[in-house]
């Protein structure tokens, strides 16, 4: 018998309350967008999640993991958190890094670093008010906290998209 391959872990996805205060509102809402990336990538090889959408395209289900722990590190720790620190996979020089790369990526250790970094986005948050501000030097501006939320949940749901037609591809499973 053969080595049977890893493959990406089930995720239950938890619906967001149809009532409920602003900020816990916003939370489950950006949560259930979190679970709907790894749910999509649930059940699939490391190979399955590594495969492109269609020439010349970049998109990959593993690049979409890479890309939003850059983006969550980036929103949350770096401006919300103000630490310093680098991007994952991306560099000045490499700005796909996160989809360009995944041929050679570990996709269990990239699926760790992805659940890893929103462990860490929550708790940057969590001392953090929705009318709290900081100022974003990219864009030259004060900011809110509830802003990288609104944004966040806006990101998934177009970056959720493209994992819907990416799942479909590799095994014909669809569903929202």
């Amino acid at each position: 018998m053969g080595v049977v391959p890893w493959t990406a872990p089930d995720v239950q996805r938890q619906p967001p309350p149809p009532a409920a205060a602003e900020r816990e509102m916003l939370e489950a809402w950006l949560d259930f967008h979190r679970e709907t990336l790894l749910w999509k990538c649930s059940g699939l090889t490391a190979d399955q999640l590594r495969r492109r959408a269609v020439e010349p395209s970049n998109l990959s289900l593993l690049g979409l993991v890479r890309h939003m722990s850059d983006v969550e590190r980036g929103w949350f720790r770096r401006q919300l958190g103000g630490e310093e620190l680098p991007s994952l996979y991306r560099s000045d020089t490499d700005r796909d890094g996160d989809f360009e790369h995944v041929d050679a990526a570990d996709a269990e250790n990239d699926l760790a670093t992805y659940q890893r970094e929103v462990e860490l986005a929550r708790a940057a948050a969590h001392t953090r008010q929705l009318d709290d501000t900081f100022v974003n030097p990219r864009r030259q501006a004060s900011m809110q906290v509830r802003w990288v939320y609104l944004h966040m949940i806006e990101e998934y749901a177009r970056h959720n998209g493209h994992a819907d037609l990416l799942r479909e591809r590799i095994d014909g499973l669809k569903g929202a």
